[in-house]
């Protein structure tokens, strides 16, 4: 079965991060630069809107204004594009475990096996809504069955938008493009390429392999095989060789979350989520970790270690919502729960003198009463209580609706 593969390129990523954290910029070409003030500023990303001006990644802050008088520069804000991009890598790993980030904005994302065959482009979309809903980013989207396709999928995908390149359109699809779109056709190649005749993905797909061999080296196989579709290379699981270091899920509310009641039922669905995973893994978790979405696209982050490890409902979502409480940021558009510091199920642990083993050992059976009675008749089957305060909010199935789980 061919694999089902995603690159996800966020659309002038910087300034598309600026222009989300400050909307007076929206409707005006912008360009981040290093050194503003100087003569010699150097443009380290642009707008869509700048780019229409011809304005480029690299050039002189004064041939950019040169370009556009109306040019709006913003000094860069590397924090602040590392927490939204970790972000936007949060969101992909709720999909799929398997990522290889080609950059700071472009990952390659692994959805096979992950819905029913055929479905993947439907999952390609939201995934590109929830960037968008979530994180203010828009991205352009390549579906494909090998990285290389996937990658140029992306590239002539457009901004906010998703393009599947399959077997069967392939040689319309790919075949006709300009050798040099493709990945790892630097300049010097497409020039080597050019004096051998060759200017088009199609012509490069039926020349001699030899020959490409004999004048580019390894390299002109590779480049042979990528223009016929045959790229091998895996997406490498996220912590490859490592043990699983954290899980967690996140959501963004179909209301915006006004009150501490509204907090507390989005909380315990998250919970709910988290703590089951948990124990199928047979993990236990010593840190818990909330993240708060606000209305203006702002992430807070708040986390702490406890002293026993846990993978109840319960302790999650009574933690999660103190966290919660020490910041109590209102109104909120989303939250999220995240787990770490994990630790076998099995392990001994010191009991506490002066808490109640008996009520705590008897949250666990509930727990896992509630897991089988969803995995026998469905997550609806069987709801909190507290999920029915407010019919909106107390719907979300975390656990399905959402493919969670960051597991990394």
């Amino acid at each position: 079965m061919d694999k089902r593969i995603v690159l996800s390129d966020l659309n002038a990523c910087y300034a598309s991060i600026e222009i989300a954290r400050r909307p007076e910029l929206r409707g005006k070409p912008v360009a981040v630069c290093g050194n503003v003030e100087e003569r010699h500023g150097i443009v380290l990303a642009k707008s869509d809107l700048a780019k229409r001006y011809g304005i480029k990644t690299g050039m002189v802050r004064w041939q950019a204004m040169r370009l556009c008088p109306g040019l709006v520069t913003v000094p860069p804000n590397i924090d602040l594009y590392r927490q939204v991009t970790n972000r936007v890598r949060e969101i992909y790993s709720e999909y799929s475990n398997l990522r290889d980030d080609f950059s700071i904005d472009e990952s390659w994302i692994d959805l096979t096996g992950t819905c029913r065959t055929g479905k993947e482009i439907k999952l390609a979309h939201e995934i590109k809504e929830r960037l968008k809903t979530e994180t203010g980013l828009t991205a352009s989207m390549g579906l494909s069955w090998n990285r290389v396709f996937a990658k140029l999928g992306s590239d002539i995908a457009g901004p906010d938008s998703v393009a599947e390149i399959t077997r069967s359109n392939m040689k319309k699809v790919v075949w006709p493009l300009p050798v040099q779109v493709l990945m790892g056709v630097g300049r010097a190649t497409t020039h080597g390429l050019s004096e051998m005749g060759i200017g088009t993905i199609g012509e490069l797909a039926a020349a001699n392999p030899d020959i490409l061999k004999r004048r580019f080296g390894k390299n002109g196989t590779v480049l042979y095989a990528f223009a016929n579709g045959i790229d091998t290379t895996p997406i490498k699981e996220e912590g490859t060789g490592l043990p699983v270091k954290s899980l967690g899920n996140s959501t963004t509310a179909a209301r915006d979350m006004v009150c501490d009641e509204d907090v507390r039922i989005i909380l315990m669905t998250l919970a709910e989520s988290v703590a089951m995973r948990l124990r199928e893994e047979k993990f236990k978790a010593y840190v818990i970790q909330i993240s708060l979405r606000t209305t203006d696209l702002r992430w807070l982050i708040h986390e702490r270690k406890i002293k026993r490890p846990t993978d109840i409902t319960h302790d999650i979502l009574d933690i999660s919502f103190s966290l919660y409480k020490d910041i109590r940021l209102l109104p909120l558009r989303g939250v999220g729960i995240r787990v770490s510091t994990l630790v076998p199920a099995d392990e001994p642990e010191q009991m506490n003198l002066f808490e109640d083993e008996k009520r705590h050992d008897n949250k666990r059976t509930i727990d896992r009463a509630v897991d089988k009675i969803r995995e026998d008749f469905g997550y609806h089957s069987i709801q909190r209580g507290l999920t029915k305060l407010d019919e909106q909010l107390g719907t979300l199935n975390a656990r399905e609706e959402h493919l969670n789980f960051a597991r990394f």
